[in-house]
């Protein structure tokens, strides 16, 4: 029984300072680590079935510290259990928070209902006031991203006609012979100059 509870104990060690790397370890190996450490814990829960059936039949005065010392073995393996189950439940809001955070910032704002409901949406999820604040100042800025063009296209269209309309005009002018300027008269028909009278 000895050894058998010495490698127990041992690899249960092992458990403990594994997950202390679980909590620094990179998005990639993460589920590796988890994995790992779940095989080890099932293959202590069957060691420890074969510690308990040992240490029942130990001798009567042996027998009360080895069921101590399984038992004690089976409290931690328990534990650890749990703190991987907590660990991995943390990891999986957390990444849901991240997909939904994500989801958030990538989204426009269109009414003020949405608006608001998006905004209650992020509150729940932690979102620091600041970051709402960011979120409500670029949707009010993409407003004026959009329709400030919209505004400046207009007019420019307008000056546009016009400098095309006064260009012909003086061209019509200036086909006009020397010295007949001040007489030629422009008719535009079309677009077209109608010539100079003499």
């Amino acid at each position: 029984m000895d050894p058998l509870y010495q490698q127990t104990h041992k690899q249960v060690h092992e458990i403990q300072s594994r997950m202390g790397r679980l909590e620094t370890a990179d998005k990639q190996s993460v589920q590796i680590v988890e994995n790992e450490i779940q095989a080890s814990i099932d293959q202590i829960f069957s060691r420890l079935e074969r510690l308990e059936i040992l240490s029942s039949k130990e001798p009567p005065n042996k027998r009360q510290n080895a069921k101590l010392r399984v038992d004690q073995l089976k409290y931690d393996v328990q534990h650890l259990q749990t703190a991987l189950r907590n660990f991995q439940h943390r990891r999986h809001a957390r990444e849901q928070q991240e997909r939904q955070r994500e989801e958030l910032l990538s989204r426009t704002f269109t009414t003020n209902g949405t608006q608001k409901k998006i905004l209650d949406i992020a509150n729940m999820l932690g979102l620091s006031n600041t970051v709402m604040r960011l979120i409500e100042k670029r949707a009010f800025q993409d407003k004026y991203f959009m329709i400030a063009p919209l505004r400046c296209q207009g007019p420019s269209m307008g000056l546009l006609v016009i400098h095309k309309m006064d260009s012909e005009t003086t061209t019509a002018w200036l086909s006009c012979p020397p010295g007949t300027q001040g007489s030629c008269q422009t008719a535009h028909f079309g677009g077209r100059s109608a010539g100079c009278s003499r």
